[in-house]
Formats: C-alpha cells, sequence, structure tokens
C-alpha cells in the first residue's frame, strides 16, 4: 500500500504511517488529510515523527486532480497544493488511483446533492421517508457508481489501446512482435467484452427508470393523500373551536363575557363566519406551531376579569379611528410627508438600461492566470449604486418608524419595528443585478431632515472583509444604526448572501432599544435560466429594555408548496413570554398586525408538537409596498426612492458615491467606459493598499506600531448590548459639511 495514507470517518484521508492497512474503502470520503509520505512539497522535510502524528493538510477530492508521474508515484493536486504519493508497485498504484476517481465521482455527487437542496424544497415528514424512497434512493446511487464503472472501463481501455497501438509500430524482433500482437488481441477481446457489459447497464438503467417513474407516482399519490388528510384535520379544528364557543354560550351560561374563562360568544351563525374567516400560520422551528382564527370583536367585550392570553387595551380600541394601527392603514408615499412637504423636486427617472450582450467567453479568458482579487468584472452584472446606497434604501419606509414613535405600548411599537424589518427586502423582489463594492473610505450621506426629518451617514470602513458603518438621526424620535458585513457561499446553481452584523433601533422618548439581525438572501439560477432571489430564515427582534420579542419566519420559496409565495409570519409576545399579536404577509407586499384576545393550546400536530390556537381580531395592514415608477423595467426597476439616490447634489464630500465616476458612466449608459473607469479605479486602491502594507512591514521593522486603516467619521468600540466590536458614529461630518471643510478626506476618485 501506499506508505502514509489511512481513512478516518470525518471524511478526510490521512497521510501517515499505514504499511499495515490492506485495503482502501472510497465510499463517503472525498477529502485527503496528508500527514506524510514518500515525497513531499518543498518545504515540507520528512521525518518518522512527523508521519506519526500530525496531519498537514486537506484535499478536497471533488475538484482534485489526479495524476501519475510513473509506474508507481500519484500526483493530488487542487489549486496551489499539490502532493507527491508512492506505492510499492504499479499494480497497487493503479488500484488507488481506481479508487480515487471512484471516490472523486462520489465527492462530485454529493457536491451536487447539496447543490440540489437550496432551500427550495420543505423539509421531508418522517411519513416521507419511507422504505419505496430509501429504495429509490439506493437504486440511483448503484446506478451512478455504474455509470462511474462505465467511464472508467472506456477511459483504461482507451489507454491500453492506445499504449499497444504504439508498441505495435515500434521496430522489434518477430517473436516479440508475436506476443505484442497477441496482447493487441485480448485487449480487443476486454474491448468487445467491455462494451457488452456496458450495453447490459443501460439496459439495466432503462429497465430501473421505467419502474423508478412508476414508484415516483405512487410517492406522490402518496404524499396529495397527506396533504388531503393534513386539510381535514385543519376543518376538525375549526369545527371544534366552535363547538367550544358554542357550548359556553348554550343556557345556563350565556351573559356577558366577563362571567367565563376565556371569550364567551353566541353560537348563531359563528360556524359559517369561523369558516370564512379562519386564517392559518406555519409552526416556527424553535416555537410551538400555531393557528389563528379570526374573532368578530363586537363578542369580545370584557366586563370585570382579562380575556385569557389577551393583549394589552380592550379589543374594541382596535377599530378606533385614531389609534395607530388605523392610520397605518392608511399610509401612501404621498400622504407620509403631508406635514413636511418637499423643499427640492427630485428627478422621477434616469436613462433607460442599454441592451448591452453579455459575452462570457470574453470575460472569461482574460481571468486565465490571474488572482481572483485582480479579476476585473464588467458593470453588465451591476446596477448604478453602490452598496452604501443600497443599504440606505432600507430607510424607503421610515414613516413606520415614525408612527412607532406615537405608540404608547412596547408590543404595538414592536409590530411597526418588525413591519419596518420586513418593508427593507420590498426592493429585492425584481433587482437581480448587484451593487458597486464601495471603495475604502467612500460614504454616502442622504439629508433629508427637512423634508422627510432624518439624515443618514453611510461609510465603507473596511475592504477585506467588506464592511459598511450606517448612521441614521431623525428628529421625529429616533436613531439607527448598523455595521454589515456580507459574505456569501457560491453553491452552483444558487448563491447565498448573509449579512453579518447587528441593527440597532433606539427610540428617543422610551428609551425603547430594538435590535435584530437580517436574513439569508439566496440568487437563483446563476448559472442557467432567469436569475430570481428569495429570502429566507428567521429574525428575532428584541426590545433590551422591556424585553419584548418578535419572532419573524420567512419562509422560503417552493414549488410544491401551497402557501403563498415569500410568506412571512411571527408572533410578538412581552418579557413573560405572553403572545400580543401575530404579524402575517409577504416581504415583497404587505404586512399585517392582527391582535390575540385569546389563546388555547390545541391538540398535537403531525409532528407530535402541540398547537396552539390564537383567536384573533380582523387584521390591520401596517406596511403595503409602494407600486414602481412607471417604465421601472428599463430602469434597473428602482424604486421611486432609489432613482434618487444617485441624483447629483452639492456640498457632499468628495468621498461621496455620487461623485464615483464609473457608476455615473454607467447610469447615463456609457457601459465601455464606465469599464475602463472601474478598472483605473480598483488598480488605484490596490496601490494604496500596497503602500499601506509596505508602511506597515516598515514600521514593524523598526518596532513601531502600525495602526492601519482609520474610519473617519466612524470609531471602533464594543456594543454594550451585543458584546461585539462595531463601528459607531463619532460625529463630525454634517459639522464638516456645514463649513464645507473636508480637507481630511481621502483622494479615492
Amino acid at each position: 500500500m501506499i506508505e502514509g495514507i489511512r481513512w478516518r470517518e470525518a471524511e478526510v484521508l490521512e497521510v501517515s504511517d499505514m504499511r499495515r492497512k490492506k485495503s482502501c474503502n472510497a465510499s463517503k470520503k472525498y477529502q485527503w488529510c496528508v500527514s506524510g509520505g514518500t515525497q513531499e512539497p518543498v518545504g515540507h522535510p520528512r521525518t518518522q515523527a512527523e508521519m506519526a502524528h500530525t496531519c498537514r493538510g486537506t484535499i478536497n477530492l471533488s475538484t482534485a486532480h489526479i495524476d501519475t508521474e510513473d509506474s508507481c508515484n500519484i500526483v493530488l493536486s487542487n489549486g496551489g497544493r499539490t502532493y507527491h504519493l508512492k506505492a510499492s508497485s504499479e499494480v497497487e498504484r493503479q488500484r488507488w488511483v481506481t479508487a480515487l476517481e471512484l471516490a472523486k465521482a462520489k465527492a462530485i455527487r454529493m457536491r451536487n446533492n447539496q447543490s440540489d437542496d437550496s432551500g427550495d424544497e420543505e423539509p421531508a415528514s418522517q411519513s416521507d421517508k419511507s422504505e419505496l424512497h430509501g429504495t429509490l434512493k439506493t437504486l440511483s446511487s448503484k446506478l451512478e457508481d455504474l455509470s462511474t464503472c462505465n467511464d472508467l472501463i472506456a477511459k483504461h481501455g482507451a489507454a491500453l489501446q492506445r499504449s499497444l497501438s504504439e508498441l505495435e509500430n515500434l521496430k522489434l524482433p518477430a517473436e516479440s512482435g508475436e506476443k505484442i500482437k497477441a496482447v493487441n488481441e485480448r485487449a480487443t477481446l476486454f474491448r468487445i467484452t467491455s462494451n457488452a457489459m456496458i450495453n447490459a447497464c443501460r439496459d439495466f438503467l432503462d429497465l430501473a427508470e421505467t419502474h423508478s417513474r412508476k414508484w415516483q407516482r405512487a410517492l406522490q399519490y402518496e404524499r396529495e393523500q397527506r396533504i388531503r388528510l393534513e386539510e381535514t384535520i385543519e376543518q376538525l379544528a375549526k369545527q371544534h373551536n366552535s363547538l367550544e364557543r358554542a357550548c359556553r354560550g348554550a343556557p345556563g351560561s350565556t351573559g356577558s363575557a366577563g362571567t367565563t374563562k376565556g371569550s364567551v360568544q353566541s353560537a348563531k351563525g359563528e360556524a359559517s363566519d369561523e369558516d370564512e374567516e379562519t386564517e392559518y400560520f406555519d409552526a416556527m422551528e424553535d416555537a410551538p406551531a400555531f393557528i389563528t382564527v379570526t374573532a368578530d370583536p363586537k363578542h369580545h367585550r370584557r366586563s370585570g376579569s382579562n380575556l385569557s392570553g389577551a393583549s394589552e387595551g380592550h379589543p374594541e380600541d382596535w377599530n378606533l379611528e385614531d389609534s395607530v394601527f388605523e392610520s397605518s392603514n392608511q399610509s401612501s408615499y404621498n400622504e407620509s410627508c403631508k406635514d413636511l412637504l418637499p423643499k427640492k423636486r427630485r428627478r422621477s427617472r434616469i436613462p433607460d438600461k442599454p441592451n448591452y450582450s453579455l459575452n462570457l467567453w470574453s470575460i472569461m479568458k482574460n481571468c486565465i492566470g490571474k488572482e481572483l482579487s485582480k479579476i476585473p468584472m464588467p458593470v453588465n452584472f451591476n446596477e448604478p449604486l453602490s452598496m452604501l446606497q443600497r443599504l440606505t434604501e432600507d430607510l424607503e419606509y421610515h414613516e413606520l418608524l415614525d408612527k412607532a414613535v406615537k405608540c404608547e405600548s412596547s408590543t404595538e411599537q414592536m409590530c411597526f419595528v418588525a413591519a419596518f424589518s420586513v418593508s427593507s427586502y420590498s426592493t429585492t423582489v425584481h433587482r437581480t443585478a448587484k451593487p458597486f463594492n464601495p471603495l475604502l473610505g467612500e460614504t454616502y450621506e442622504l439629508d433629508r431632515l427637512e423634508e422627510l426629518g432624518f439624515r443618514s451617514l453611510c461609510e465603507q470602513v473596511s475592504h477585506h472583509p467588506p464592511a459598511a458603518a450606517h448612521h441614521v438621526f431623525s428628529k421625529r424620535g429616533w436613531t439607527l444604526w448598523q455595521e454589515i458585513t456580507i459574505a456569501s457561499k457560491f453553491r452552483g446553481k444558487y448563491l447565498s448572501i448573509m449579512p453579518l452584523g447587528a441593527i440597532h433601533l433606539e427610540f428617543h422618548s422610551s428609551g425603547n432599544h430594538y435590535v435584530w439581525r437580517k436574513v439569508t438572501s439566496t440568487v437563483h439560477n446563476i448559472i442557467v435560466g432567469k436569475l430570481w432571489i428569495d429570502q429566507s430564515g428567521e429574525i428575532e427582534i428584541v426590545n433590551h429594555k422591556s424585553k419584548d420579542k418578535c419572532q419573524l419566519k420567512f419562509t422560503p420559496y417552493s414549488y410544491f408548496s401551497r402557501d403563498v409565495p415569500r410568506k412571512v409570519t411571527g408572533v410578538v409576545s412581552d418579557a413573560d413570554g405572553k403572545a400580543h399579536y401575530v404579524m402575517s404577509g409577504t416581504w415583497d407586499e404587505k404586512m399585517e398586525c392582527s391582535k390575540i384576545v385569546q389563546s388555547s393550546h390545541g391538540s398535537a400536530g403531525s409532528e407530535g408538537k402541540q398547537k396552539t390556537v390564537y383567536q384573533t381580531l380582523s387584521p390591520k395592514v401596517l406596511w403595503k409596498k409602494y407600486p414602481l415608477p412607471e417604465n421601472a423595467e428599463n430602469m434597473y426597476f428602482f424604486s421611486s426612492l432609489a432613482l434618487t439616490l444617485n441624483e447629483p447634489e452639492e456640498r457632499v464630500a468628495p468621498t461621496d458615491s455620487r461623485l464615483r465616476p464609473d457608476q455615473r458612466l454607467m447610469e447615463s449608459g456609457r457601459w465601455d467606459e464606465a469599464n475602463v473607469e472601474k478598472q483605473r479605479l480598483e488598480e488605484k486602491q490596490r496601490a494604496v493598499r500596497r503602500r499601506r502594507e509596505a508602511e506597515a512591514v516598515e514600521a514593524l521593522e523598526e518596532g513601531k506600531d502600525y495602526e492601519g486603516y482609520i474610519p473617519l467619521w466612524f470609531e471602533r468600540k464594543v456594543d454594550p448590548i451585543t458584546g461585539e466590536l462595531i463601528c459607531a458614529y463619532k460625529g463630525g461630518y454634517w459639522e464638516a459639511k456645514d463649513k464645507q471643510d473636508w480637507s481630511s478626506c481621502p483622494d479615492i476618485f
């Protein structure tokens, strides 16, 4: 065997001392872990002590290149890492090459299976994991093994045939020529036999596919039966709830609602109303499943005692015309600013997006041999806004926070904060192009203090990893700040974008301090098909003063789901865990809030979890998406606010995104010039980074401290709420703007 190699269960292959290992099992293994060997890369001296104990690296077999140097040596390479391994004989080397290629094929299949699991499918229930499903999976695995063997036979057979043909053409004695001819004939027989086996495997594959389709239809039928059974159970739950209320309202127990435990209402006509108005919400992973039942508020008056699970205030307050909730239902883009009319007319359109064709090969051939960080990505993939401007777009529905200031109850205020957190995703539904990556030190201001009551400032505070700090002050009674770092993972068919960092919101008068984090955004059909974006995950919003919480669940899109696409559900609860409001809606359209007047525990669901039944009043619309401007499809699907973000303004800092030349050229439709300018700016930034690295080396040699890049308007400090190191606004920007003193700003454009 190869000296210094062994498999271990952690799905890696270790290289140590393995002289006594007699076989290799390639199944379920897809990495090499190298800790020794006969030949080593430069800089890795080989000693007996080294071979015995430590792991010196891993190689992912799914992307590794397997090659042979001579009769006994194997070369494994992946990117910049190369390992040389030596077998005891040529036969042993060939056995290992075959085993490694089989393991590589399995690793590729495992990676593709993981890529296919994009979150589009709902987790399979226990009933789906049947024996039939397992049989299909096993059969599919065996067929893949046959296909891999087929490829290996064809590969090695062709190589053998070529080698024999080359030998036959050599000038050798007659006896040697006859022996070579005999070997060639045997190779031909081997090829004929292999072809026969391949044909038999192909017939087996066709037969298996035929039966597989039948089994899939049977499995689909069972799934449909399960869905029908779940619907029946839901109907029974509704009838059970109606019968419970009818029983409470029977003779001997009629009267005011306050004389019974829970809400009492007349049974007359209730069953039909219940069936028409009942809404069901999916359970969240970390909370019991719940069902909401819409109730008539006139049957839920209180006299002396509180309703079970009722929220603060009287249920009849829900319909008061002057309540904060009622006013939110009547808001629109124009009405939101009636008290402060715009002082300046903003633009309502930008030049139409040019119809430039994208030649992927011309991009790829320019990337050959270059470092990934130096590959110039054309503006064809961008939209004419920077990431700082996209971050500022979160404020499009700032009036939700203005309304939240007026709430006297912290749980009511939480509803508006939750709606605001969801509204920031509404602009992403059609926006598949990526924003420009800000340069280090780039800033963006949005001063709407006189028009909308707030002013916002963003600064790019780090380039590797990219991080942006954001601070917003509103004279209507709130302050918002955040530092967002974007992490991404490319999984073959889709790209996952994970914003890291907490968002803080504080209301001045009450001192309520809310903290939450963003969910994962997924861009689908990266390679083939039309790009589309989905949001999935959970948001937990916490009021660190009152300890109120809101759990929001963004349901991932599924082709087979009966739910509304882009669905968002959640529950607002107080510090004691008592639920007060149910949130429901979609992240691209609207969010509603329903006040809970009674809660009770129902029967266990299909997964054994106990469902909570929330009886609620009619929902109120807290947020509704503004319609897109006319001709938005030709203007990158920008919203009315987005169209104004890159509008030129006077007196801004020289580092402002509005002054970025490549972005301005792209907006004007001059994409070729924008690409040239983009490369110039990126090379200028690299030169500054190289100079900064040289200064750091020089300071190190002299024994001095080197601080590195320091943000201009933000400073690093520990957040007292989360304990994380964040960039907080230190002040000075708006004062510098008033004085027009930009002497401290770097020259980045």
